[in-house]
């Protein structure tokens, strides 16, 4: 049996004359949901380059951490492994070419990196794959389009990207990779066109929730589309309660979690849960450090979202995070 534990009410603090970025976002946002509270926080050790606009992905007890942005604004070839039973890092062989902003799966065995930004003006068009059995990276088909700040996940053996920018600006476009062809393929198109948005797995099908359509802050969006490859067609499901991009997502049995994020003046540590089953979306208890550009990837009962920017945008450079904090969902909640 699922339990659920309500937290009635919701405190606003004020500090010196100043709302905190957490009280100011949960008093705006709310709009009527309830707020969850069993779920457990805990912090593992920490990403050992801090950076932002990382590509997170598991692959069997290990989470990689892929790229990203430098605390020198320089796009970074790192590749670090997690082993989530030892709770320490290794260095993996590094990408052949440095990005930021790319999204990442895992697949039969294998890492797959897609798209991504070169520099800030120059989208990839890339797929790197990774074989950890032979430490050893190799190149996939060019995506049709190229961006970054996609999403990317797998689905009956199929990897599909969607949305991000590019040089036709923000996109809505769903772009299909067999990696047993190594061919690509076009889908319908999402709905809404965003970019720096979040995805994840549920039931066989894909949802693609938040995201932005421009400079943060100003166009942030709560939109909920749920694709179906079986019949290649979407559907609008209920909003996330809350508008953010730069924002990550994560499924554990059924359930749609979704993390952090900026606007024009705050750094979101917001943590909403979107039950697939019931179609409700929970407002949960927050994430310890305040994080956008992150990533979050899902290892058995546990999600593990790392790295980031501490503050929004243009000071993104000089407060990139080391954090790797753990959300453990209770078995008996699942």
């Amino acid at each position: 049996m699922r339990k659920r534990k309500v937290l009635l009410g919701v405190l606003v603090v004020l500090i010196g004359g100043l709302l905190t970025v957490s009280a100011v976002e949960r008093a705006l946002n709310l709009r009527g949901q309830v707020i969850v509270g069993n779920l457990e926080w805990s912090r593992g050790a920490d990403l050992p380059v801090p950076r932002s606009e990382v590509a997170v992905v598991a692959l069997g007890h290990l989470v990689y951490v892929v790229g990203g942005l430098g605390s020198g604004g320089q796009s970074m070839d790192d590749v670090d492994i997690y082993d989530t039973k030892e709770n320490s890092w290794r260095q993996g062989k590094r990408l052949p070419t440095p990005l930021h902003h790319s999204a990442a799966v895992s697949y039969a065995g294998k890492v797959y990196v897609i798209g991504g930004y070169h520099d800030f003006s120059n989208p990839s068009d890339s797929v790197l794959i990774y074989d950890p059995g032979e430490d050893s990276w190799s190149k996939g088909a060019e995506m049709p389009t190229p961006r970054g700040a996609l999403t990317v996940q797998v689905l009956g053996g199929i990897i599909y990207a969607v949305g991000g920018e590019g040089e036709g600006g923000v996109l809505n476009i769903n772009e299909a990779y067999d990696p047993e062809t190594n061919t690509w393929e076009r889908k319908a198109s999402m709905p809404t066109p965003r970019e720096h948005l979040a995805s994840a797995v549920a039931f066989g099908k894909l949802y693609v929730i938040g995201g932005r359509q421009g400079f943060p802050g100003t166009s942030n969006l709560n939109n909920n589309e749920e694709y179906n490859p079986d019949s290649d067609t979407w559907i609008t499901k209920p909003p996330m309660p809350s508008n953010r991009g730069g924002i990550a997502g994560a499924s554990v049995n059924g359930r749609i979690y979704i993390f952090g994020g900026e606007a024009l003046t705050m750094v979101f540590d917001s943590s909403e849960e979107y039950d697939v089953r019931d179609e409700i979306w929970m407002v949960r208890e927050p994430m310890r450090v305040a994080r956008h550009g992150l990533g979050a990837a899902t290892v058995g009962n546990r999600i593990f979202i790392i790295g980031g920017g501490e503050a929004q945008h243009l000071f993104t450079l000089i407060t990139n995070s080391r954090a790797n904090e753990i959300l453990t969902i209770p078995l008996e909640d699942l």
